[in-house]
């Protein structure tokens, strides 16, 4: 399930927006912009490996967030703060409108976090339980983060790095939307069958050059790290298990070869990718993790608190999820979803089950899956440190194999008192920001 995430949740949608935003930009053809940023990013990426992309990753989020922060100052200033923004956008309706219809009028709902579970574009119900289900896939199982935190010096290191990238993660409402939004506001007129010379050099022109490379580093640092944890994935979990005597130099060439091929399905899946959401990319991608994410994320819930669990029943989940999301997914393909003011034709499992609700209930199949096989077939042998019922306080030295595990010797791995009472402080006023955002734009 992780490589056909990484295909089609990661590679090719970051490299459609960071090409499409190149063509906006300087002009470029599409295909033109996509392979000129998989030239940059795959030169850096095969050369230097996760260091490099490590290091890169940190300089570039220096650059977004300065960047981000100084186009929101601008953008407030010129609406004259939040209380304006609400009313302002209410009333951003462009010149040129669908007549008898809503389309391309703000929503009502448009600063309401709980939208109508039924008619609404993000109900509330599957934004609460279907978008929790997909976080929990990203933050806790993907590669790309599971590989960042396994890097960590310590395990202070680890949670500290998880506490910096949670606050990061509030900033994007702030400094991404409401920007978003107020551009509506300043230009109601413009969208992006209006692109001209004029509108360009009218939005914050003395920011473009900033803007671009702030865009184009989020976008370079997206793309490294995702080669590098696809190619990771297959050298490490499939081909080791092809060949189990392939050295380091062959793993190093079919991790090289593996980056290659999913840059090239990437590029061809674009057209269809043009063609799917209705032109909405994040709906895309929204779509898309909750038809393969949801069997990951219920087989790890409950690999870590029942410890009944085992490898049949997980494997069995597995494929069961991955056979429902892969046909769900090959009917929105097959009907992809009426523009605005065109009637919904669509089969019923698609016009009336929101992908948010279908990810919730392919999660729920998936665990029942999960806990029937587990029940059918024997217990796995009691072991230490695999559940969240059996964790100890010391660090394990051996696994189950009996291999050696924990820190070399001399090293100390238990975590300092005084910066696990830092991450956890945090951890709590991370959790109450979050609550009073919830609650104040419900």
């Amino acid at each position: 399930l992780s490589q056909p995430l990484c295909f089609f949740f990661h590679a090719q949608t970051d490299l459609y927006s960071g090409a499409l935003f190149v063509q906006v930009c300087l002009g470029w053809d599409l295909y033109l912009s996509t392979v000129l940023m998989l030239v940059v990013t795959g030169l850096y990426t095969i050369a230097g490996g996760l260091a490099a992309v490590i290091y890169t990753d940190a300089l570039q989020t220096l650059i977004m967030v300065l960047g981000a922060i100084v186009l929101a100052v601008k953008a407030f200033n010129e609406i004259g703060g939040y209380p304006n923004l609400e009313e302002a956008y209410l009333k951003a309706v462009p010149s040129k409108i669908v007549p008898n219809t809503t389309c391309h009028l703000p929503r009502a709902d448009a600063m309401h976090l709980f939208r109508d579970p039924v008619s609404g574009d993000l109900p509330w119900t599957g934004m609460t339980f279907g978008l929790s289900i997909m976080a929990a896939w990203y933050w806790c199982t993907d590669q790309v983060i599971v590989q960042r935190s396994l890097s960590a010096k310590s395990l202070s290191h680890a949670k500290a790095g998880s506490i910096l990238a949670s606050y990061l993660k509030m900033l994007p409402l702030f400094l991404i939307i409401m920007p978003g939004m107020i551009s509506r506001v300043l230009y109601p007129g413009k969208g992006p069958g209006t692109r001209t010379r004029s509108w360009q050099d009218g939005c914050f022109a003395w920011l473009r050059g900033l803007m671009i490379a702030v865009m184009m580093a989020a976008l370079m640092s997206s793309l490294t790290s995702i080669f590098n944890s696809s190619s990771t994935l297959f050298t490490m979990d499939i081909w080791r298990k092809l060949r189990p005597g392939a050295g380091e130099r062959e793993l190093l060439l079919v991790g090289r070869v593996v980056t290659v091929v999913l840059v090239a399905l990437s590029v061809v899946w674009i057209p269809i990718l043009q063609s799917s959401g209705g032109g909405q990319l994040y709906v895309y991608i929204q779509a898309v993790t909750s038809y393969l994410a949801p069997p990951v994320t219920a087989v790890f819930v409950l690999a870590v608190f029942w410890p009944r669990a085992n490898e049949q029943g997980a494997f069995w989940g597995l494929m069961a999820g991955l056979v429902l999301g892969l046909a769900r997914m090959g009917l929105e393909l097959a009907y992809p979803a009426p523009r605005c003011g065109v009637p919904d034709q669509r089969p019923w499992l698609l016009a009336d089950i929101h992908y948010l609700h279908f990810a919730v209930l392919l999660c729920a199949a998936t665990g029942a899956v999960v806990v029937g096989g587990s029940l059918l077939t024997p217990p796995p042998p009691p072991a230490r440190d695999l559940t969240w019922w059996t964790l100890s306080r010391e660090p394990p030295r051996t696994s189950v194999d009996g291999t050696s595990r924990g820190p070399p010797d001399g090293e100390d791995a238990t975590e300092p008192p005084f910066w696990a009472r830092v991450c956890g402080i945090n951890a709590i006023v991370l959790m109450c920001v979050n609550i009073f955002c919830y609650a104040y734009f419900a």
